[in-house]
């Protein structure tokens, strides 16, 4: 293992280099010492021998105090901009069925330091909600969602309830009001509405073929009058 460690504040610059063998540490260097420390009875051989090469030694620690905090810097300063980005998300409400919890979406947000959660009367609520977890999205951005069962909320108390979305960083909250204009759902009709639409598409249907039967007779008509009229 190797790395370094750069303190953004203080400035002090750390290395670390290690081996391994079978699982287990093996051998190391002291960056502060620039002595080969060994870690099992086997390296104390392999210390000796690298405690003797001064110029390898001096490579590594410039390695590990001048270019690897350079890199480290450099990618901090071209990363900065998407790494320490807001991105504030949509929120949607979501619905399965009429009688499904209503579910208030959020998603397209960044970082995922977020809390959102449902109110009534402008208090944060516990009872018939469920929280979900955040998750990532394939952009980098997050999403998450929480659960409003409103079997017993009555349609005139509706508006009394909202959903809040925090970002942290972000001063104004997302507020979403409970209003059922504004729920998205991929519910399907009811038995009784298909069946009055299967109908409906049964009666065009036969619309359409005496239509069609119409205008084929029609047409003969007007060949037989043509050939009579030859």
């Amino acid at each position: 293992m190797q790395g370094c460690e750069w303190d953004e504040e203080t400035g002090e610059v750390t290395g670390f280099l290690k081996y391994g063998y079978d699982g287990e540490d093996f051998i190391s260097l002291d960056l502060k010492t620039l002595k080969w420390v060994a870690l099992k009875p086997e390296a104390i051989s392999i210390k000796l021998r690298s405690d003797s090469d001064t110029d390898n030694i001096k490579l590594i620690e410039h390695f590990f105090t001048q270019t690897c905090p350079n890199w480290l810097k450099m990618y901090l300063h071209y990363g900065k901009s998407f790494l320490l980005r807001t991105d504030v998300p949509s929120v949607s409400l979501l619905q399965k069925t009429p009688s499904s919890p209503v579910s208030c979406h959020a998603t397209g947000f960044y970082p995922d330091r977020a809390m959102m959660f449902w109110r009534k009367d402008g208090e944060e609520i516990h009872e018939g909600v469920e929280h979900g977890e955040i998750l990532p999205n394939h952009d980098g951005s997050f999403q998450m969602n929480v659960d409003l069962d409103i079997s017993s909320v009555s349609p005139e108390d509706w508006r009394r309830y909202d959903c809040v979305f925090h970002l942290s960083g972000v001063e104004d909250d997302i507020i979403t009001k409970l209003d059922e204009t504004q729920i998205r759902t991929n519910w399907v009709e009811k038995p009784d509405d298909m069946t009055s639409s299967t109908t409906s598409i049964i009666i065009s249907a036969v619309v359409v073929v005496v239509v069609v039967f119409a205008a084929a007779a029609g047409f003969m008509v007007y060949k037989k009058k043509q050939g009579e009229l030859l």
